[in-house]
């Protein structure tokens, strides 16, 4: 299995001796699973702002990309389109993810993921940040080092996913009471949490994701390698046609589903998992449970309510939130 890890020569990541940090607590709602952050890097404000700097910065890339070209806030840190023949997972609640990209071929913590997209996604020219003045001076007082690494960078990149948090849906007002729900709202959300719906078991409570692979039937045969998923990592015939579970909050905005973007809209999901799964050998167990043979078999009501439920997840909190958006 592929790792972001590496073993990077260590330095007193929580070196203050250029500036005094400023410690800072990430705040995510208590109904949320707790976060364990790194010891190395713990959350101060200068790093945490160093890492929105370089999230909406081209100058990590060589050719006019920066993290945000593909995460855009207004659409939930994602993109309505594809990128190589993909829809784009979306950059939210990302401090609680081991494995990331759908065929789960980067695995670990964030300082690792942010790591890899330095140094191979983007390939970005270290001479060039090290050559840029401000870079110079908040590396400086952030990390204390005099040359900008691959290792500062991602520690940075890290600090600020961490914060982007999705937790102010019209769902978590819910749970909070704070807000009710629909009539079919309220349905599509006992659909969704119980054996009726069985959303549950892979998109879990809050950060609904499991964050882990499964084959939901899509193809009974794969024609393109890319189909093939995680066994595409592991090698193991048991992976085969398994993906990573997407988050789902903000889910509602997308226009593309499933890894290959084949469904435009969440009816369409909806009915492939009511009556249009493929029954193959690495079928997840979920979806062979007794009463499941011939898919959820939901009425066009229950459908609706399911949807309805779908989109209480969207954040608009969390889409207009200053402290993710562009610095000025």
């Amino acid at each position: 299995m592929s790792s972001c890890k590496r073993k990077d020569p260590q330095y007193p990541v929580n070196n203050q001796e250029a500036v005094s940090l400023t410690p800072y607590k990430i705040k995510y709602p208590a109904h949320f699973p707790d976060m364990v952050i790194p010891d190395d890097n713990k959350p101060y404000k200068e790093r945490i702002d160093l890492g929105r700097m370089l999230y909406y910065d081209v100058n990590l890339s060589n050719d006019g990309r920066a993290c945000a070209t593909c995460h855009l806030q207004s659409y939930g840190f994602t993109v309505p389109g594809m990128v190589k023949e993909m829809p784009v997972l979306s950059h939210v609640n990302m401090g609680w993810y081991k494995n990331f990209m759908w065929d789960g071929s980067k695995t670990g913590g964030l300082e690792e993921v942010m790591q890899f997209e330095t140094r191979e996604f983007f390939a970005t020219d270290l001479a060039k940040i090290n050559n840029i003045a401000k870079y110079k001076t908040l590396f400086k007082n952030a990390f204390g080092v005099d040359n900008i690494t691959y290792k500062e960078i991602g520690y940075a990149l890290a600090q600020f996913a961490r914060t982007m948090i999705s937790g102010d849906s019209k769902y978590d007002r819910y749970m909070r009471g704070e807000q009710p729900l629909s009539p079919a709202e309220e349905s599509g959300m006992n659909l969704f949490f119980t054996e009726k719906g069985d959303c549950f078991h892979c998109h879990t409570v809050m950060t609904t994701t499991d964050n882990s692979f499964h084959n939901t039937g899509l193809d009974s045969i794969y024609v393109k390698e890319m189909d093939k998923g995680y066994y595409n990592v592991t090698r193991n015939p048991e992976d085969l046609g398994k993906f990573k579970t997407p988050n789902l909050r903000n889910v509602a905005l997308r226009e593309h589903y499933m890894h290959d973007g084949r469904f435009t809209t969440l009816e369409q999901v909806i009915n492939f998992y009511n009556s249009g799964v493929h029954k193959v050998g690495t079928l997840d167990p979920i979806m062979t449970k007794p009463g499941k043979e011939h898919g959820l078999r939901l009425t066009e009501e229950e459908k609706f309510q399911l949807v309805a439920f779908l989109k209480t997840l969207t954040d608009s909190t969390f889409l207009t939130n200053k402290e993710f958006s562009q610095p000025e």
